[in-house]
């Protein structure tokens, strides 16, 4: 496209293939706008995307599509005509060598914790409580002054610690409240315990919904079908087009480097990490702003998918596993997220997660070692016979999950002081906002943008699933709220908070 060509027939240009990046195409496209999506990769999805191998189809976190995001919720059926599937959610905790049902069942937690941890608990819940009341202004900067002063320190110490850290990788004292505020906001002590006794009665609690949609052949469905919709309506998606530079005139976004081709372009939604575009931005940013964004942190992600010969091993989603003895962070069972996610009725597929950041141990071990290792923990929560597994396979996920370190707070309010000066360049999605968002507010994100670019609408990106506005409770608050989401399918270490 030539540099001198009407600004109107310039097309907007979208940065990365995951959620947010999809979602702001394929609506761009609907409304009949010349747009561009690049993907450096040659799967779209990112980690909502489903891997493949030999037949067996694995889900990368576990994806649950369940929101109260009427606007997504709409899109999805919208993109899956027909193909969602509900299914039921069964789910357990392995703790101290026990399986403790999930959500919480009374008299279960009962006969697992026993009656010495169950007066431990109560007491430092009582004892917590009423520190907050004597109190109320307590210091609360780290996840672990968060959690306690919340649930007690016993239950901090036995439910949200070992998790957390094996998760994140630092302890909890470095994890800033923050991430406990947005995800765990509203869900209580007593709100746990009622939801053990008298069940989550219309699934008021969002981290305990007993059942939930999935394409069929798993959420990577969701995204090839909303491609394959963009390019019938006009729009491109361009796979194996990793972006190498953006360049600015002024506060204006004019060109995109992508795949060794240089793109005119109207506008940029990008949802690409921060760490990322600070540095890929021509001219050379501040270098302020330059640090600022090459110090956000990342967790790094795998999966060891096994191929394990006999039926279904347990009926369990996933399970968590808050045992410290293994390394494995949560198992998920392929066939019940779907039938078709295992090719025929012989075998079990199973998906052993690891949280590790690039360039550590296992993230660096050889594929044929991670199946061993995997193999092996697998027989130590006593799941199953290590001799059955037949086969695996290793996928590993860069820059999954954006931490929220004692320094992420400063540097990305530097690095909004030059993104919120742009005129026709926005940040939306998970790394592009360096939020822990779900599928739903990413999507959400993408959304606001193209509303903001299309029809001059002054939505606030940033405000999407921020603290006040997101809860683990619904109040019957929809009609009232212009943001009203309050549900969204777990990824990770989300829905650990109410395992207390």
């Amino acid at each position: 496209m030539t540099e001198n060509a009407p600004q109107d027939s310039k097309p907007y240009v979208v940065l990365g293939g995951g959620p947010a990046g999809l979602t702001a195409g394929y609506l761009l496209a609907k409304r009949g706008e010349p747009v561009i999506v690049c993907e450096s990769t040659d799967m779209v999805g990112g980690i909502a995307r489903t891997e493949e191998r030999d037949g067996y189809r694995f889900d990368l976190g576990g994806h649950r599509f369940f929101t109260k995001v009427r606007e997504v919720d709409d899109l999805w059926h919208e993109i899956m005509r027909g193909e969602f599937l509900l299914r039921p959610r069964l789910s357990r905790i392995y703790w101290h060598r026990k399986y403790l049902q999930y959500p919480l069942e009374g008299m279960d937690v009962l006969k697992k914790l026993g009656p010495v941890n169950l007066v431990k608990a109560g007491t430092s819940y009582l004892w917590a409580a009423l520190k907050m009341k004597l109190r109320p202004n307590q210091r609360e900067d780290t996840l672990e002054q968060w959690v306690s002063n919340r649930f007690g320190r016993y239950l901090y110490e036995q439910f949200f610690k070992t998790y957390t850290e094996k998760v994140w990788g630092v302890p909890c004292t470095e994890l800033r409240a923050d991430w406990a505020a947005q995800r765990i906001k509203g869900l209580s002590f007593f709100a746990a315990a009622k939801a053990a006794f008298l069940g989550n009665r219309g699934n008021k609690i969002r981290s305990l919904i007993e059942e939930f949609h999935y394409p069929r052949f798993g959420p990577g469905q969701m995204w090839e079908r909303m491609k394959a919709d963009i390019e019938a309506t006009g729009g491109e998606v361009r796979m194996n087009a990793p972006v190498t530079k953006v360049e600015f005139e002024g506060n204006r976004a004019v060109r995109v480097v992508a795949g060794g081709e240089t793109i005119e372009c109207r506008a940029v939604i990008s949802s690409l990490p921060i760490s990322v575009t600070t540095k890929i931005a021509d001219p050379e940013l501040p270098v302020d702003v330059r640090d600022a964004g090459r110090g956000l942190r990342y967790r790094d992600f795998l999966t060891v998918s096994l191929v394990i010969d006999g039926p279904d091993l347990f009926p369990d989603t996933w399970i968590y596993i808050h045992e410290p003895d293994v390394e494995v962070g949560r198992i998920q069972n392929f066939r019940s997220w779907s039938p078709w996610m295992v090719p025929n009725d012989h075998e079990t597929s199973i998906g052993m997660e690891y949280f590790c950041f690039a360039g550590d141990r296992l993230w660096t071990m050889e594929d044929e070692k991670l199946v061993e290792f995997a193999t092996r923990e697998l027989g130590q929560t006593g799941l199953a016979d290590p001799t059955r597994v037949k086969k695996g396979f290793v996928v590993r996920v860069n820059k999954a999950y954006p931490v929220y370190d004692a320094e992420y707070g400063d540097r990305l309010a530097t690095v909004r002081t030059w993104l919120d000066e742009l005129e026709n360049f926005i940040q939306v999605g998970r790394n592009g906002l360096h939020r822990y968002n779900n599928s739903d507010h990413s999507m959400l994100t993408a959304m606001r943008a193209v509303d903001n670019l299309c029809d001059g609408a002054r939505h606030d990106i940033w405000a999407v699933n921020a603290e006040s506005v997101y809860h683990e409770e619904d109040h019957g608050e929809e009609e009232a709220n212009p943001y009203p989401y309050k549900d969204a399918p777990p990824e990770t270490a989300a829905e650990q908070a109410a395992a207390s």
